[in-house]
């Protein structure tokens, strides 16, 4: 005689009640993530509604995908779209080899000081803030006082007005953000190549292998899972560039290079209080990022089994 089948409900509950201390564990995770992450969802609505405040959320008429519609079609979305995409393409073009590049760098050095003394000096300016980071750059890049420029005059060239060209803005942006960030990179990486079996490069070196060689047919394979699931992230974050530093470096003379969509998305919103239509913009760069970041994650899964999910 078959015996009825237990319901999953029950099942969940045994396996909470018998592994109880494991979901305490979790749970100040879990609510942080319901209350901050999940929570503010119920506002998304707003980016379909024509917002007024003194009505609420619930109150304000539809308006549909109006707010869509009018930055679609406004003057300034091209210009927003492409500063965007080039900023990031170019921070992850620049950024994402160095960290690889300088953790193979630091697993080859012997010498223990220098090792721990490179390492502090590539990490240290991750701990400076955004804030003080900006204002090193416009000190340093100052036309009358920043010790860059006098360098530069020094050798006898012309220094370009860094701060108000343009063409330059990108390129101070990308580098200044590797500079802060590809030390601290390096540590997952690091991570990586600990679990390298020295059996392996012992064998290598005995078989004649250079220490090049070692580096491309044993350290470079060991990251590559890193590496590909890092490379999706950044992917899926391609026109999430955060609007902090290039706020604080922003001015009317570099406008044209430096406005990308996290900037107007805080103008519209918190300066000219147009919530809806700013809401409206950032749901629209979520929704690319998320499509970037399934389609990229496919494309891997169907290629490698380094894929996220």
């Amino acid at each position: 005689m078959l015996k009825p089948k237990k319901s999953t409900g029950n099942n969940l509950w045994k396996r909470i009640k018998q592994n109880w201390e494991l979901y305490i564990f979790i749970a100040p995770a879990f609510f942080y993530f319901l209350i901050f992450a999940y929570g503010p969802m119920y506002g998304i609505q707003i980016a379909f509604k024509n917002f007024i405040p003194t009505k609420g959320i619930t109150g304000s008429p539809w308006v549909g995908f109006d707010h869509f519609e009018r930055f679609f079609h406004s003057y300034y979305f091209w210009d927003l779209l492409w500063n965007t995409l080039s900023i990031s393409l170019y921070e992850l073009a620049v950024g994402f080899p160095i960290p690889i590049i300088l953790a193979l760098a630091f697993n080859e050095v012997r010498n223990g000081f220098f090792k721990k003394l490179a390492q502090t000096v590539t990490y240290a300016p991750h701990f400076i803030s955004v804030v003080v980071m900006a204002g090193m750059i416009i000190a340093f890049l100052s036309p009358s006082t920043g010790i860059i420029v006098h360098f530069i005059e020094g050798l006898g060239f012309q220094a370009p007005s860094f701060l108000t060209d343009p063409r330059w803005f990108k390129t101070i942006y990308v580098l200044s953000g590797v500079w802060q960030s590809a030390g601290w990179g390096t540590i997952i990486y690091l991570a990586a190549l600990s679990g390298v079996d020295p059996g392996l490069h012992e064998a290598a070196v005995i078989d004649g292998a250079s220490r090049f060689q070692r580096i491309l047919n044993i350290n470079i394979p060991t990251l590559l899972p890193t590496m590909t699931i890092l490379l999706i992230l950044s992917i899926g974050s391609l026109l999430g560039v955060g609007f902090e530093k290039i706020l604080l470096l922003q001015n009317p003379l570099n406008m044209k290079s430096s406005d990308v969509i996290s900037t107007f998305v805080y103008r519209s919103g918190l300066v000219d209080a147009q919530y809806s239509f700013s809401t409206a913009i950032g749901l629209f760069n979520s929704i690319i990022n998320c499509i970037l970041l399934v389609t990229v994650n496919q494309i891997v899964r169907r290629t490698s089994e380094n894929s996220l999910w």
